[in-house]
């Protein structure tokens, strides 16, 4: 009985949030920069931070955070880079494999952690591999092995620059049936999820639709049930938002990139769907002339709710590599109401993630044996 008069004060209390005006939550969140949608403990060879340092260093600065590692690790072969150890995709030709223990990892970092510091994370399930038809049954068995613990599954990639091409196996499709698989079973549980998949190929030319586009809105549309989050907004560092060639023969153009966004945010049928603006790389398109600052804000105010801001760094030495990011947004940030920014940087994460566990939290006492 009590537990069930905690659960609706709980509920009570997120309502009243929701419906408390812009000052209010300011006030709540004074003292905050932003609740970070997107950040790596670890790194490709699975270092990092303990959950405890980051914890410390998140501070009075990070309010809430997701928690994830790296699913995949750089394999290190001798007769590619000798006595080089590679950290970094980017660091060696050899292969990267799925790497399933990082959720153990995570899992038993989150669970040293005392009850409030607990709470301002949202640990997420990444070790298993979209193009096998067994994933699901990865994300059941971490869910069975770990109650209490997990929020969601991500980031985990599909088509990423230079990342497909060097995973060992099969790659990873948006058509792979193992990947509706993936998505069903988190719609089922509540589980948020966050996508990686590059909107296009790097270096694209031409003024087509961006290749992958198409397929991504498809697959959306096959799973209205599961809150997905595409991170960020389905760009790279060489995928950009403008193709090399703007305009064909015809003097015909392709949408802009904030065009193609607006198409998923503004369809009744893809209200489950956000997008993350995590990463450095992101922020340089968004800032690079005053125009796209311009057309950057004018999207955030008009759909304020679909937008969440992370930081994407990766096993970082200090809290500065975090706020580096969220500064790149300044100038879009001062343009944009204040509401919004609130909402960018706090209200949509809270809002999720906070549903995504209620909903976890109730699959597994109806399913986990005690």
């Amino acid at each position: 009985m009590f537990g069930s008069l905690k659960r609706v004060a709980a509920i009570a209390a997120f309502v009243a949030l929701l419906a408390a005006p812009a000052g209010a939550q300011d006030a709540q969140n004074s003292g905050y920069l932003y609740n970070d949608s997107h950040f790596h403990l670890t790194n490709y060879i699975q270092k990092g931070l303990t959950a405890r340092q980051y914890v410390q260093m998140m501070g009075r600065t990070v309010k809430r955070s997701t928690l994830f590692g790296i699913p995949l690790q750089q394999t290190w072969y001798l007769p590619n880079s000798g006595s080089y150890a590679p950290t970094y995709y980017l660091g060696s030709d050899s292969s990267l494999y799925y790497y399933s223990f990082t959720d153990a990892v995570i899992a038993t970092e989150y669970l040293a952690l005392p009850r409030d510091q607990r709470d301002r994370l949202d640990p997420m399930i990444t070790g298993f591999n979209p193009a096998d038809m067994y994933a699901a049954d990865h994300i059941r068995r971490v869910l069975e092995t770990y109650p209490g613990v997990f929020t969601g599954i991500g980031e985990f990639s599909i088509h990423k620059e230079f990342v497909s091409s060097k995973v060992a196996g099969e790659t990873a499709s948006l058509l792979n049936p193992a990947l509706d698989r993936i998505l069903d079973f988190a719609g089922e549980v509540g589980l948020v999820v966050i996508l990686h998949n590059d909107i296009d190929v790097p270096f694209a030319r031409g003024n087509a639709l961006p290749i992958y586009y198409t397929q991504m809105r498809e697959l959306l549309l096959r799973h209205p049930n599961t809150t997905i989050i595409w991170a960020h907004t389905g760009l790279g560092r060489v995928v950009s938002p403008e193709p090399l060639q703007a305009s064909g023969p015809s003097g015909e153009r392709p949408p802009n990139h904030l065009e193609l966004v607006e198409q998923i945010v503004a369809d009744p049928q893809l209200g489950h769907v956000y997008f993350d603006i995590s990463w450095d790389e992101v922020a340089k398109y968004a800032i690079a002339t005053p125009d796209t600052v311009a057309r950057t804000a004018t999207l955030f105010d008009k759909y304020p709710d679909r937008f969440l801001f992370g930081t994407d760094v990766v096993a970082p030495p200090n809290i500065e590599a975090g706020t580096r990011v969220y500064h790149l947004w300044d100038d879009i940030f001062a343009r944009v109401r204040p509401e919004t920014r609130q909402a960018i940087a706090f209200g949509n994460y809270e809002r999720l993630f906070d549903a995504g566990r209620a909903k976890v939290r109730a699959w597994e006492r109806a399913n986990v044996p005690d």
